[in-house]
């Protein structure tokens, strides 16, 4: 196939607007579970970006929390981690600046009285710095930590202090069920408002996630056709090569429904589907995405199909099995891989199936949703062609990819050249992120972060789109749990999945896109 390549040339990108930045006010974050690898991988290289970016303020402080005793080594670690995974110098000034606003307090998760000792170090770093009582609060910690977090920053003040203002940013999996999440909900909105809960997804946090939006909506050529009269149906696929890399006792209770599915494709489907908000304000958005969500009928449990996989190759080397992982129950029914088809029965969507599947150890890494078009009314050119390459008129296809190589394509027919008949064969014309702008060091939190710290919710979940996902995914999962699978493992690790996967297709007269990436 042919590939057009698309560019930005360097006098548009000079004449585009950058408005004012948007700087918080002075405040410390306090990042709970700071000994934990996101926080070095992810929440530090993030924060440093922005402070390379002057985005942050300047009286601004980190305190890491964590059970054991680091002191002074966790501003060493998280100073390496850095270095390591942000693509800063280690003799980047600014670096040995930022270093100094990070700060370690030893806490057990579930001592009231070191609750209390904390509260009175953020007041100590409060006077010395002149930060003036402005708190957000991450919780990076085992799920079964965020309800005690949260009741012990209450008990203590910390949710509605006196003076300045306090947020919880909280991370998936935010429950693990309906029952759960709504549990949660009560228990985080008994101390911290509604409006000062921050659930955090980040996926969100992506330049082509959010460029969904600015796709459909800042595009003329597109929102008409965008809709059940020319979309013939949609793929959204979350494919990972990885295992669990060590994470086999989280995996055995999350599984790929609760892991990837219910949350981070649900965000992708309600970007796709959603009717154009009033504005991009956090309530319009979340409110269109919410009416998304609400119009998906239940699924069937002949829609929703699971995996597990086996011993295989990838990338030329083998690998284990899902069960032969280390800490995985030796013959346990946690699904891996998940494939469901969904409709939302709304006037713009009705009748057009979605399609989502995500999985671990399969054979490419790639997120991305492919939106394919309906044939024109009449084939007119339908002689054969002259190549095998070109021997089937192919459907005009949109796909965004959201990683690892971010950017979007467009397929669609053109003559081939020199041949006396009007022989058609697909080319794409593809616009590349990384090449029309440069590559980015940024991870996707730092948008996340910015945006929790100036209190802007639009990129980050209500409890009632959480519950409502939830409420659609919860009876697949408990009856996943009264049925244990026949067959497990059911696909082999470098593969595409399993077989019922692709009859989930099939019964539609359709089938998987399994190029994915980039093909230039």
């Amino acid at each position: 196939m042919t590939t057009i390549q698309m560019s930005v040339r360097p006098e548009d990108l000079s004449q585009v607007p950058t408005g004012q930045e948007r700087i918080p006010e002075a405040g410390i974050l306090v990042i709970f579970g700071a000994s934990g690898d996101l926080t070095k991988r992810k929440l530090l290289p993030a924060l440093f970006h922005l402070r390379q970016a002057d985005l942050l303020p300047k009286q601004f402080s980190i305190v890491g929390v964590a059970r054991r005793p680091l002191g002074d080594e966790f501003r060493e670690d998280m100073r390496a981690g850095i270095v390591e995974f942000s693509g800063a110098k280690a003799d980047d000034p600014k670096l040995d600046d930022f270093a100094q606003h990070i700060s370690y307090f030893p806490l057990k998760f579930d001592d009231p009285a070191d609750y209390a000792g904390l509260k009175t170090e953020l007041e100590r770093i409060d006077k010395e710095r002149g930060i003036g009582g402005k708190r957000l609060f991450y919780l990076a910690t085992a799920p079964e930590f965020f309800a005690g977090i949260v009741e012990n920053l209450g008990a203590q003040g910390m949710a509605q202090p006196e003076k300045g203002q306090a947020a919880v940013v909280i991370e998936k999996p935010f429950g693990h069920d309906l029952e759960s999440a709504r549990d949660l909900n009560r228990k985080v909105n008994a101390v911290f408002h509604e409006e000062q809960v921050f659930r955090i997804d980040h996926y969100l946090g992506k330049e082509t996630v959010q460029n969904l939006l600015v796709f459909r909506f800042a595009n003329g050529i597109f929102e008409p056709i965008w809709n059940r009269n020319y979309i013939d149906h949609v793929q959204i696929t979350a494919a990972e090569t990885l295992g669990v890399e060590g994470r086999g006792p989280f995996y055995e209770k999350a599984g790929a429904l609760r892991d990837v599915v219910q949350n981070h494709m649900m965000e992708l489907l309600s970007l796709v589907a959603l009717e154009p908000p009033s504005s991009f304000e956090a309530e319009s958005v979340r409110r269109e995405k919410l009416k998304v969500w609400r119009a998906i009928p239940s699924v069937p449990i002949t829609n929703a199909v699971r995996g597990q996989y086996g011993p295989g190759l990838i990338d030329g080397q083998h690998v284990a099995g899902y069960r032969d992982e280390e800490r995985v129950d030796p013959e346990s029914g946690t699904e891996t891989y998940a494939a469901l088809r969904l409709e939302i029965e709304n006037w713009r969507w009705a009748g057009v199936p979605f399609y989502l599947r995500a999985g671990k150890r399969l054979k490419k890494r790639a997120t991305e949703i492919s939106i394919q078009f309906k044939q024109p009314p009449l084939l007119i050119f339908d002689r054969i062609a002259a190549t095998a390459a070109c021997q089937v008129i192919q459907p005009n296809l949109l796909t965004i990819r959201i990683q690892p190589d971010e950017g979007i394509s467009l397929r669609f027919g053109a003559k081939v050249p020199t041949t006396p008949n009007m022989d058609v064969c697909p080319v794409n014309m593809d616009f590349d992120y990384e090449k029309a702008f440069g590559k980015s060091s940024a991870n996707g939190y730092e948008r996340l972060l910015l945006d929790a710290m100036l209190g802007d919710q639009t990129l980050f979940s209500h409890r009632d789109g959480v519950e409502t996902t939830w409420a659609l995914y919860t009876p697949i999962l408990e009856a996943w749990a009264a049925k244990k699978p026949e067959v497990f493992p059911n696909y082999f690790a470098g593969s595409w999945g399993p077989e019922c996967s692709d009859h989930l297709l099939e019964k539609d007269g359709k089938s998987w896109r399994n190029d994915l990436g980039r093909k230039a």
